[in-house]
């Protein structure tokens, strides 16, 4: 194990700087809050799965693929530090991880830990105008839908594009609340979930991961109904101060237990082969 210590002090001179400046910028806007939980969750999976990795690729070959991809993640890095270019900043720290697997020990290392490295890639910001473009259709039908429920529910309730009025009070549906974020965020859960139950049914894996997207969009609809619900009957005060941050974990505790919920119902169309014994 002492030979991985140069290691581990060679990434935290790094990227302790990188991290720290992520934790007091964009972690902590509220659309990019699940970059920490991303980051955190992936490090435990590599500390899970390293005996496995050890084992797996002990007295196996290094290989030279992993200096240039060592390479590729300096220039990464350099230019997303010196430049703020925070996609080839965060995305350096996987390449780096994956090159220094093949360097130590070699690709069957990074075929072991290929899942938490990938699980990574959900703390990457994606650029501002993509996520734009694709977070307004999604706000526009999440607005729609709850307004159809609460207005069968038979509350005071209008829309205007994004913005819900019901009663005296208006609310702006934001990008945290139904946007391209919350998906990747509900879908990286999904993944995680499924990393950890390891069914081996490949239907129901892919299926899983197909339904986590309406999944997703009914867990927020929930979230900005519960939302519109508190600021009609409590104030608006309440609606934008800490029962805002109630609302956001309803958001992913909804989302379990629909994960949950479909991947019970899933179980029923998984035929498990069943051995046939002879009697004595």
């Amino acid at each position: 194990m002492s030979e991985w210590w140069p290691v581990l002090l060679g990434l935290l001179a790094l990227y302790v700087p990188t991290f720290y400046d992520l934790a007091n910028g964009i972690w902590t806007n509220e659309e990019q809050a699940h970059g920490p939980i991303i980051l955190i969750l992936s490090l435990w999976l590599i500390y899970r799965q390293w005996p496995r990795m050890m084992e797996k690729s002990k007295g196996r070959p290094t290989s030279a693929m992993g200096w240039i991809v060592f390479v590729i993640a300096l220039l990464f890095y350099i230019i997303g530090r010196s430049q703020q270019i925070l996609i080839f900043e965060i995305g350096s720290f996987i390449w780096m991880l994956a090159a220094i697997l093949l360097i130590k020990r070699g690709s069957s290392a990074l075929k072991a830990l290929w899942f938490p490295l990938f699980f990574m890639l959900f703390m990457i910001p994606l650029p501002g105008p993509l996520v734009s473009m694709l977070t307004m259709p999604m706000k526009m039908a999440v607005s729609y839908v709850a307004e159809q429920i609460l207005f069968w529910a038979n509350y005071p309730i209008a829309r205007n594009g994004v913005i819900l009025q019901i009663g005296q009070y208006q609310l702006l549906v934001a990008d945290a609340c139904a946007g391209l974020q919350t998906l990747l965020t509900l879908e990286a859960l999904g993944l995680f979930y499924l990393n950890l139950v390891r069914h081996t049914s490949v239907f129901r894996n892919v299926t899983l991961a197909i339904l986590i997207v309406p999944i997703s969009f009914v867990s927020n609809v929930i979230r900005v109904i519960v939302l519109t619900l508190i600021t009609y009957h409590y104030g608006d005060a309440a609606g934008q101060g800490f029962l805002h941050g109630f609302a956001g974990m309803v958001l992913f505790i909804s989302a379990l237990i629909l994960i949950l919920s479909v991947d019970a119902l899933l179980q029923f169309f998984v035929k498990t082969p069943r051995t046939n014994v002879a009697p004595a």
